[in-house]
């Protein structure tokens, strides 16, 4: 008889960003390991099949069709209804394992006592590095104090980035943790005639150099510094096109005006959201791929499907690019427009540069960050919980040194 495993996902299911995709490569990781999964989120997103996998969705009494991202009052009621469903799944279904994501993490704990399973609280993000209003700021600070008190819950935390583990490990040292990446966002590899068939459609110039951008128009993204630099690159380099995907309409409008007045309309084009299946052919035909962010803790997830694609890449010099990019796969740059626009620039006058660089990332994608490592890291942490005879080399795993009784009981001292 397959194990059961709870998987809670307090993210809209299905969105096309960080959390929601994880999730969904949890539960196709876990299916494929042989467990029975049930992923109970919420009423909100795309309507997303999983083969073998059970989705429940909460209730939505108010007809919610999206919700921010960080604390707000629909997280909380959303969160309430989690939990008090969470309540009657375990008391009809005998789970081994409760597996609860980001805030989730804390249900978690509280549903694994109910019924005596193992906990798994999965982090993705460090309260800390967000800067706020005063009252969000408020929240997130007690929203770190709860999450220490589930780390020190937990049976094993995984976290998404070298940085969240070494946090886990500073606070919580008996609890085993253990650092699965990401991966890149799709599954679906490029095709070689579909590449040909997006050269075919946005090439004006046999000397076209395709510098390409993934992203929304968020602060966080660097967007502003990559704008700047736009038009020194366009004045060096007369081969360059730039082509950026994503963004909204309105926002697409107003920058397609400001390039027109100044005269760079044909250097570059705005093609708007592309679907993610279709993507990895569209950075593939590209020649530069370009990762402008200003901040964060965690390596941005564009640069994984940027590697996939076995593209040069040109990206701001600050850690969280660092973690999976070097000098030797990447151009690194001061993060403002000059050194952006000259690391950029250097590139388009370097084809072997850029092919060197691209095989790099292809291999690294190849041997390391791809779903069948994900699946393994992700096999030997249950095993690890569930005290099964598995390891796995990559990845990290921080063995406890107390058995779990005494840790819930000094942990829930501190409630």
């Amino acid at each position: 008889m397959k194990e059961k495993v709870l998987l809670i996902s307090p993210q809209p299911f299905f969105q096309w960003r960080g959390s929601p995709i994880r999730v969904a490569f949890n539960a196709m990781a876990l299916k494929e390991l042989g467990y029975s999964v049930d992923l109970l989120t919420l009423p909100i997103g795309e309507e997303k099949e999983l083969d073998g996998v059970r989705i429940i969705r909460v209730a939505n009494p108010f007809r919610l069709r999206n919700i921010p991202i960080g604390p707000s009052l629909p997280k909380l009621f959303f969160d309430l209804l989690i939990l008090f469903k969470g309540i009657g799944l375990c008391l009809k279904n005998q789970y081994k394992v409760i597996h609860g994501v980001e805030e989730a993490g804390f249900i978690g704990v509280l549903l694994a006592k109910l019924i005596r399973a193992q906990v798994i609280y999965e982090k993705h993000s460090d309260p800390f590095s967000y800067k706020k209003g005063i009252v969000k700021n408020t929240f997130l600070h007690l929203y770190a104090g709860v999450e220490f008190i589930t780390a020190r819950m937990s049976a094993a935390v995984i976290c998404t980035g070298p940085g969240l583990v070494r946090q886990v490990e500073a606070t919580s040292p008996t609890t085993r943790t253990f650092h699965i990446f990401d991966i890149p966002s799709s599954l679906v590899e490029f095709e070689d005639h579909k590449v040909a068939a997006v050269n075919k459609e946005l090439q004006k110039s046999e000397d076209d150099v395709f510098i390409t951008f993934v992203g929304s128009f968020a602060l966080y993204q660097g967007v502003e510094l990559m704008f700047a630099a736009i038009p020194l690159v366009a004045a060096q380099c007369p081969q360059a096109r730039f082509l950026i995907i994503g963004g909204g309409q309105a926002e697409i409008e107003t920058l397609e005006t400001e390039f027109k007045a100044q005269g760079l309309e044909q250097r570059v084009s705005f093609l708007g959201k592309i679907d993610p299946d279709a993507l990895p052919n569209y950075l593939r035909a590209s020649d530069i791929l370009l990762s402008p962010r200003a901040s964060g803790v965690n390596s941005p997830l564009k640069i994984l499907d940027y590697m996939k694609a076995g593209r040069a890449i040109v990206a701001t010099d600050i850690p969280s690019n660092r973690l999976v990019l070097s000098d030797e796969n990447a151009i690194l740059t001061a993060p403002n427009p000059d050194g952006f626009s000259r690391g950029i620039s250097q590139l388009v006058d370097d084809k072997r540069k850029r092919q060197q660089m691209g095989a790099a990332n292809y291999e690294l994608y190849r041997n390391k960050y791809n779903f069948a490592h994900y699946r393994e890291l992700m096999a030997s942490c249950y095993a690890s919980v569930l005290e099964k005879d598995y390891q796995f080399k990559i990845g990290k795993c921080t063995r406890k040194k107390k058995p779990l009784l005494p840790r819930l009981a000094k942990a829930f001292s501190l409630i």
